[in-house]
């Protein structure tokens, strides 16, 4: 059985917070619970499996999302080989570990005690007298925001080595931990034995992978730059003008996904919770500020001389509120990210019916994570000499806070957020009664936080040509019905 999760964003609590330890409790819960149902056969019988893989699918501890890279000049896409970078990516590594040790402990039980299942009868039926333990080996593999992980050295190695003892990783810590399965032996024979294909997904989001994952890309700069360097901002010069409802939503900046609709969602925020135009207008003019210093930076700059758009026009109008689009803001950003990434809406399943091992039919089930959104999309069905294999598109979601737009009136930048968990689990051979996969998603709702003003929309009713109540359903038959023949009577008449 392999399970996988992804986009865990394990932050080292300086800017924004992370899920609680009580979510990974769950985890090893239902791992036990999913692994007692894969021991069940196809033929009827109990028979306990030899093994459970955990995959994590990327961006798991968060070397990114740390003000740590405000307190110095040092930044990633400057020179990755030295020593000062390591440096801070070792502070923030060790401040993350400390952050969730509670968190990361989970993983370590998981690996040091296995997964306790009843064991067999001799005739196949589960006995309830004791329990035995599974071992369960946990894979590491890394994102855009974990992508340091990845790089080679004795100093990285090091590193790898204080991640794999706090979280109980299978993953070789003294080679670079995988960014693509081929890089892992072992993994890939474990994705091999479940006909799956999995990588974090990054290499397909233009503005999060360059070509090379021991690089920098514009996402890292977004966020030191632009994320991180407002919140900081905004709490240093306006923390005594802004209600604390507004304070608390900037906290939840990292949680906007994709990024770049960040100034739409800081839009709305201020428009419900900031009662004073003068200080929504003074919030306003700190993020285009900063976003004119991001575009401005060389690092930036150079991307508009090889990229075949214009990426910092594009940047400028997505980024900015000086250049705002009056209508279509929010969808405008969308598209434009589709177009970016070859794309015609927001799935990455498209991107899967290119992957090789899709192609040749090696793997049944494709899966990214990156996105943050769940998701399962059917890709082919194969008919031959009576055998049948059904291909399908996952993403792994994540483990996380996520933040979406409201559908009704998405002119007025309204969010609503959720805690979402997910995982997925891929049987081999008869496991689970010969059943391929498993998915879970659930979410936790937040309540609203109470403002100090509420939007009072303006003039125009979204409802004004709509009758108050319905003044009637239209009844008809659901088109699969037979259609009803009368019945003759003696008298001619007819029954129905």
């Amino acid at each position: 059985m392999l399970v996988i999760i992804s986009d865990l964003h394990l932050t080292d609590g300086t800017s924004g917070s992370t899920i609680s330890a009580g979510a990974f409790q769950l985890l090893n819960e239902r791992i036990v619970d999913l692994a007692i149902g894969a021991s069940q056969r196809r033929d009827g019988s109990y028979r306990p499996i030899d093994r459970v893989d955990l995959l994590i699918l990327g961006d798991v501890l968060d070397v990114i999302r740390s003000s740590r890279w405000l307190q110095t000049r040092v930044r990633p896409w400057n020179d990755p080989t030295s020593p000062a970078l390591f440096e801070i990516v070792s502070q923030i590594t060790g401040d993350v570990l400390r952050h969730n040790e509670d968190a990361l402990g989970e993983f370590r039980k998981l690996a040091k005690e296995g997964v306790q299942v009843p064991p067999a009868t001799r005739d196949g039926r589960l006995a309830n007298d004791h329990t035995i333990a599974i071992p369960v080996h946990i894979h590491y593999m890394v994102g855009n925001h974990d992508w340091f992980y990845h790089l080679p050295g004795d100093n990285y190695s090091r590193l790898r080595r204080q991640i794999a003892a706090h979280m109980g990783l299978a993953t070789n810590p003294d080679a670079p931990f995988p960014h693509e399965a081929w890089e892992s032996n072992e993994l890939l024979q474990t994705m091999r034995r479940h006909k799956v294909f999995a990588r974090h997904g990054d290499v397909y989001d233009p503005f999060n992978f360059e070509g090379d994952r021991n690089a920098s890309s514009l996402g890292d700069a977004i966020v030191i730059e632009l994320l991180n360097r407002f919140g900081a901002q905004i709490a240093r010069e306006l923390a005594d003008d802004l209600p604390e409802s507004a304070l608390a939503g900037f906290r939840e900046i990292d949680n906007i996904r994709p990024l770049l609709l960040v100034p739409v969602w800081i839009d709305g925020l201020l428009e419900r919770s900031c009662p004073h135009p003068a200080t929504r207008k003074q919030v306003k003019k700190v993020w285009d500020e900063l976003a004119d210093e991001f575009l401005e930076l060389s690092f930036v700059r150079k991307r508009d001389t090889w990229c075949p758009v214009d990426i910092v026009d594009g940047l400028q109008k997505a980024l900015k509120f000086s250049r705002r689009l009056s209508v279509g803001w929010a969808s405008w950003i969308a598209e434009w990210m589709w177009k970016m990434r070859g794309a015609d809406n927001d799935s990455y399943y498209q991107h899967a019916l290119s992957e090789q091992d899709f192609r040749n039919r090696r793997a049944k089930h494709i899966v990214y994570g990156h996105t943050h959104y769940h998701e399962i999309v059917p890709l082919d069905a194969s008919f031959a000499e009576g055998f049948v294999l059904n291909q399908a598109y996952f993403n792994s979601g994540t483990w996380k806070r996520v933040f979406e737009q409201t559908r009704f009136a998405p002119s007025e930048h309204e969010f609503i957020s959720a805690d979402a968990l997910t995982y997925l689990a891929f049987f081999k051979d008869d496991e689970r009664k010969g059943r391929p996969y498993e998915t879970w998603n659930g979410t936790l709702g937040l309540s609203p936080m109470s403002t100090s003003t509420l939007r009072v929309d303006s003039g125009i009713s979204h409802a004004a040509a709509q009758p108050i109540s319905t003044p009637g359903v239209p009844l008809r038959a659901p088109h699969f019905a037979v259609p009803i023949t009368p019945v003759r009577t003696a008298s001619g008449a007819g029954v129905r």
